[in-house]
């Protein structure tokens, strides 16, 4: 067994529940008391549950989470008149919308939008509140904060979509709706209306990093895996101490494309591939309709999109904010 291990038949070691650590904070007072261990989620993971600490921020993000998620739910449910089993049948479809174009930043009644602006004030306190959470939890623990910032990252095109382009723009209209199918026809719609996002560079770039990361972590987690049964899976010991498993994955990548992370290096090269997805992607939604109106247009000026010629043979040319 210890001679070769994988994600099926690895050990899992079950012991007294581990507490975890307290200090002069007296973090154990806001613990959960329950804790257990889950043989199945231990194939993917640590097999023990809990405890959970929660703390004020936890809690308020829990409460107005639940609120954005009810307010949300009832108004789909409205729509279908409660009939339960209509709403299970188009789920997909059903949505709790932004207001119209012609409220701008006002306050719409509450069914042209404005349950929706209700919604998204208790959707932006729940997850501002648990990123305040991360963020406490981090330094009682003495811990670096790169989760804190990782999530901040995701914040920031949360932001972007739902605040601060439509404030931006001075309408309401240009966020995103509640809404599985109208979520992504509002994508759609969105790259339409500004003449194809695709030649957006930002776009572009989230989409590298957004590949390039999910590339990074199946590369990182295979060389773990594949070499689990040499001790690589005690990956800050390799860090300090070079064993068996980091010299055999070492090897292994510089024979096969002439270059390796360290051990420590590989999750560098992750996390800011994967911060920089949203990092990038919000920053090419906030540019379109603010500076940009028309994407292929501006592609076209600047030489990566071919110049369409009209009858007359007049290149057709795209108009900025900013005028160019």
């Amino acid at each position: 067994m210890g001679e070769y291990k994988n994600i099926f038949n690895q050990v899992q070691v079950q012991g007294p529940i581990e507490w975890g650590v307290d200090n002069d904070r007296n973090m154990s007072s806001e613990r959960t008391e329950s804790a257990g261990f889950n043989t199945w989620l231990g194939w993917f993971g640590n097999a023990q549950l809990g405890p959970i600490y929660l703390g004020t921020w936890g809690l308020v993000s829990l409460i107005t989470g639940l609120a954005w998620f009810l307010i949300v739910g009832f108004s789909m449910l409205a729509s279908v008149d409660f009939n339960l089993a209509i709403f299970a049948k188009e789920l997909f479809y059903l949505s709790l919308d932004q207001p119209g174009e012609e409220y701008g930043l006002g306050i719409p009644p509450l069914n042209d939008g404005g349950l929706w602006l209700i919604a998204s004030f208790f959707l932006l306190i729940s997850v501002m509140s648990w990123w305040v959470r991360t963020y406490r939890r981090a330094e009682d623990l003495g811990m670096g904060k790169h989760i804190a910032w990782a999530f901040l990252a995701a914040i920031w095109l949360f932001l972007v979509l739902g605040l601060i382009r439509p404030v931006l723009v001075g309408s309401w209209s240009e966020a995103v709706p509640y809404g599985i199918f109208s979520h992504l026809d509002w994508t759609m719609d969105f790259s339409v209306r500004y003449n194809n996002l695709f030649y957006n560079p930002f776009h572009g770039l989230s989409i590298a990093f957004l590949y390039g990361s999910a590339l990074l972590f199946a590369m990182h987690g295979a060389t773990i895996l594949a070499t689990s049964r040499f001790g690589a899976d005690r990956e800050i010991e390799q860090i300090v101490d070079r064993g068996t498993g980091s010299e055999r994955a070492a090897l292994f990548w510089r024979w096969t494309m002439g270059f390796n992370a360290s051990m420590e290096g590989i999750h560098r090269w992750a996390w800011w591939f994967a911060v920089l997805c949203p990092i990038t992607g919000g920053i090419g939604i906030l540019l379109t309709g603010t500076v940009v109106d028309d994407w292929y247009g501006w592609a076209q000026i600047h030489g990566f999109a071919p110049l369409d010629s009209a009858p007359n043979g007049t290149v057709n040319t795209y108009q900025v904010n900013l005028g160019e």
